[in-house]
């Protein structure tokens, strides 16, 4: 039988911890969030987490439901970062951008989080707020239902598909990272120029950009085809 959740009212009338802090849903997934910075989705577990937050591990279950219940509470919390502070503007293109960049962004702070929600759904209200304003914004700037759902489909996936992408490396130990890095200078910069010729053409170019991110460049792509598409409806 699944465990009941309690409502956060409730939850809000109970003791203290032994650390003499008292627990709301925020403090653990905040908690969940720096476990799993510091040990990775591996090191976290309700007898880990009950332990940083000085409570017994059952108690979290009273606030998700279960560790999965709390995975899909981390992912609400990085989109909820992402929307603080932000509102439309209502040049679609301009919100679109500013808003890709801030999703990508949240996730990247917390690329080991990244790795561990990016691909859930979480059916949750800052979730769904994110999705009812991309959709809003698409159907605003003159977008019929189909193809702004078409866009979206595109637009958040890759946002979160970058992200997942990007947080790889940046999970990764400094000297790993660094050792990736390094490659496009080691070895595909000394690629003899008859066997790869491309790549000898380009190896400067190519050791400046891949060690960052293409997403920015990936967004405007996709928002250079979207507005193509709306002009040519207009036409």
């Amino acid at each position: 039988m699944a465990k009941n959740v309690v409502p956060e009212e409730a939850r809000r009338r109970r003791r203290p911890t032994r650390r003499g802090t008292v627990l709301s849903e925020k403090l653990i997934v905040e908690t969940a969030l720096r476990m799993v910075r510091e040990h990775g989705s591996a090191g976290l577990s309700a007898r880990r987490l009950g332990a940083a937050l000085g409570a017994d591990p059952s108690t979290l279950y009273r606030y998700f439901e279960g560790m999965d219940g709390l995975t899909l509470a981390i992912g609400e919390e990085l989109i909820g970062r992402a929307l603080a502070g932000w509102a439309p503007t209502g040049r679609w293109r301009d919100d679109l951008r500013a808003l890709g960049l801030r999703i990508h962004g949240a996730y990247l702070a917390h690329p080991q989080a990244a790795l561990l929600t990016a691909s859930r759904v979480t059916g949750r209200p800052r979730e769904i707020a994110a999705d009812e304003a991309i959709l809003g914004i698409l159907r605003g700037a003159g977008f019929g239902d189909e193809d702004a759902v078409r866009i979206y489909h595109a637009y958040i996936d890759q946002s979160l598909a970058f992200a997942a992408l990007d947080a790889g490396p940046l999970a990764l130990t400094d000297k790993a990272r660094a050792s990736d890095e390094e490659r496009w200078e080691s070895t595909y910069a000394r690629l003899p120029a008859d066997d790869h010729p491309n790549i000898a053409a380009t190896a400067r170019l190519l050791a400046a950009r891949m060690p960052h991110s293409a997403y920015p460049v990936a967004l405007e792509m996709l928002l250079d085809t979207a507005e193509r598409q709306l002009a040519d409806a207009g036409a």
